[in-house]
């Protein structure tokens, strides 16, 4: 039987995706469920989108970034308005630097729908719908918001456009091959294939990265994306390999301003949704 990473990866294809996740929004600041709901960044959030930005625009600048040299093939991203305004502060940064890769939405990537959850509190969530939330988070195949996605209906269409994102890394390009050193960290230049960036959402990127490395869709909790975290996932040959997960040092000198955000401080230390 052939498995789902052969046939989602083409054979031999050389490529790095970097995954990126929106800054904070309003509906975070707020604590309640987001899903499929349109709310903008944050004043945190757009700080954040900026910090972001930066570190992509420069991913050479120390300690480097496990991306290719010279700017990447494209950049995509959910249509929901958060991850929009954080896909458009990076466009910007890159623009910067003289780098002009394409730039399209793809509702494939949009996050998972939360049904009746969107918009409510987390508190109001847990008080109307205890068992349902419970169930959520202990048996996501199972149980999950009413009138929301199911995580194979999700995976469906996160399959679908991840592969034309790595259909479109691998057009016209000669297969590479695991002839070579694995191993990183003796000096390796920059790699010379394509790579692309995707912008999303916590939820989506569990899913996504579920099913690069063919793992379950009952392990979804094992995955974590913090606001503007960066994970790279370099394809060697066909294999998808995990090059850095969740990096947030990028983001090492934003702290809650109690001038524009003045519940932040508490917000950090109880965790947002």
């Amino acid at each position: 039987m052939t498995k789902p990473t052969e046939t989602l990866v083409p054979e031999g294809l050389d490529a790095t995706l970097v995954l990126v996740r929106h800054g904070e929004s309003t509906f975070i600041v707020e604590g309640r469920f987001q899903g499929q709901a349109e709310t903008p960044l944050s004043e945190m959030g757009l700080r954040q989108a900026d910090l972001v930005a930066a570190r992509l625009a420069t991913p050479h600048s120390m300690p480097a970034l496990p991306v290719p040299g010279g700017p990447p093939l494209e950049m995509i991203h959910s249509p929901l308005l958060r991850t929009t305004q954080t896909a458009d502060a990076i466009s910007r940064a890159m623009h910067a630097v003289g780098w002009t890769p394409p730039v399209r939405a793809d509702r494939g990537f949009a996050e998972i729908h939360q049904g009746v959850w969107q918009g409510l509190l987390h508190t109001e969530v847990s008080e109307r719908y205890g068992a349902e939330l419970a169930a959520w988070r202990r048996t996501p195949l199972e149980g999950f918001a009413p009138g929301g996605e199911s995580l194979p209906d999700v995976q469906a269409r996160v399959r679908e456009s991840l592969a034309a994102v790595v259909a479109r890394l691998a057009a016209g390009r000669p297969a590479g091959t695991l002839d070579r050193p694995q191993v990183p960290g003796y000096g390796d230049a920059p790699a010379t294939h394509p790579w692309s960036i995707v912008v999303g959402h916590d939820g989506i990127f569990k899913v996504a990265l579920l099913t690069l490395f063919d793992l379950p869709l009952d392990r979804f909790w094992m995955w974590s994306m913090d606001l503007c975290g960066i994970t790279i996932v370099e394809i060697r040959a066909g294999r998808p390999t995990l090059r850095a997960h969740n990096l947030t040092a990028h983001l090492a000198m934003v702290g809650p301003d109690p001038a524009i955000d003045p519940g932040g401080e508490k917000r950090a230390r109880s965790g947002a949704l």
